[in-house]
């Protein structure tokens, strides 16, 4: 059974006194990007409460932050056996763990012991079916599709990056900043999003990710910096395929001009169909509002629908699909069928 992981669990991984298995626990935590701002909270409690019982002497100066991000893809990989630190090391090992999540995101700077403690993150969740609106300490604005969720810090340093966490689908209105600061949507995709403009959509579900520009300029960067960027222009689509092996960068599948309104349509609550399969919308009925959707014919799945309905609620937007597209549906609960 894999070790649930904890505060006390992270801070003796950062000691080196954990188990193998608790160890490599750890490192699979670390390694989410939606992690990264509660690890290094967690952590630097740790640092303050044992800089007062440690011997000061011991402890040359501060960690080399340079050196650590070199070391820090062997510490991530399974250990032939568990690290024993001595106590004189501790802060240097706290500060490789607190880092080990860079490796991931990218581009995330760690603060000295000397900096204040970093804000605990926030978290806004929706429901399925739900949309919900929410404005950044900054002025910037994200509105959240159904089954989404965003992390978020409750404000930013000056001068460091405006970073944010993403899980399923999001609108971002961004606002700039007389200094110019990096806005960051990361993911769990091996990917983030750099803002240089203003508005656009990412939406991560299951295997695939996809970043749509409606205004302004963004730069898709891949943790794996052997894959070249992707910088989009307005009205440009960029999609990832999750690899097949765990850990491999994404594979990018498409990248295209499109006509924007189908993915950005939800935050007015529409939905906006351009040529879209029967197949997609099942797939869109699945993620955004938790239905099981099935399609009674292989020939169905392969019909292309073009249409707006609304939906406000899910019985008004199932008839509306129904009249629009002359479809049967069959609900009971949370399951659909299709047909002619």
């Amino acid at each position: 059974m894999t070790p649930t992981v904890t505060q006390a669990l992270v801070a003796a991984y950062a000691r080196g006194t954990a188990s193998p298995a608790e160890a490599e626990a750890v490192r699979a935590w670390l390694s989410q990007p939606a992690n990264q701002l509660l690890a290094t909270h967690w952590l630097q409690q740790h640092w303050d409460e044992l800089a007062t019982t440690l011997p000061l002497a011991a402890l040359p100066g501060d960690p080399d932050y340079d050196a650590l991000l070199t070391s820090l893809h062997p510490r991530l990989a399974p250990p032939v056996a568990p690290y024993r630190a001595p106590p004189a090391t501790w802060r240097r090992w706290a500060a490789a763990a607190a880092l080990a999540g860079t490796v991931a995101a990218g581009g995330w700077l760690y603060q000295s012991q000397r900096g204040p403690a970093p804000a605990a993150p926030l978290a806004t969740r929706t429901a399925y079916g739900q949309t919900r609106t929410l404005r950044l300490s900054d002025g910037s604005q994200v509105t959240l599709n159904g089954h989404s969720q965003l992390r978020y810090a409750a404000a930013w340093a000056p001068g460091q990056p405006r970073e944010v966490w993403l899980q399923g689908e999001g609108y971002f209105a961004i606002k700039h900043t007389a200094d110019n600061q990096r806005f960051l949507v990361h993911t769990d995709a091996g990917l983030q999003v750099e803002v240089l403009g203003t508005q656009f959509v990412v939406a991560r579900r299951r295997t695939q990710t996809r970043v749509v520009l409606l205004q302004g300029k963004v730069r898709v960067e891949f943790d794996d910096r052997r894959q070249p960027d992707v910088l989009l222009k307005p009205g440009e689509l960029v999609e990832t395929q999750d690899a097949p092996t765990p850990g491999a960068a994404p594979v990018v599948t498409t990248h295209q001009r499109v006509h924007t309104a189908p993915y950005a349509a939800w935050k007015d609550a529409e939905l906006v169909l351009d040529e879209t399969t029967i197949a997609e919308l099942a797939t869109r009925l699945h993620d955004t509002y938790g239905l099981d959707v099935e399609v009674t014919t292989p020939e169905l799945n392969n019909r292309r629908v073009t249409g707006t309905v609304p939906v406000r609620e899910l019985d008004v937007l199932l008839q509306a699909l129904e009249e629009t597209f002359h479809l049967r549906i069959t609900r009971q609960g949370n399951r659909l069928v299709l047909s002619e």
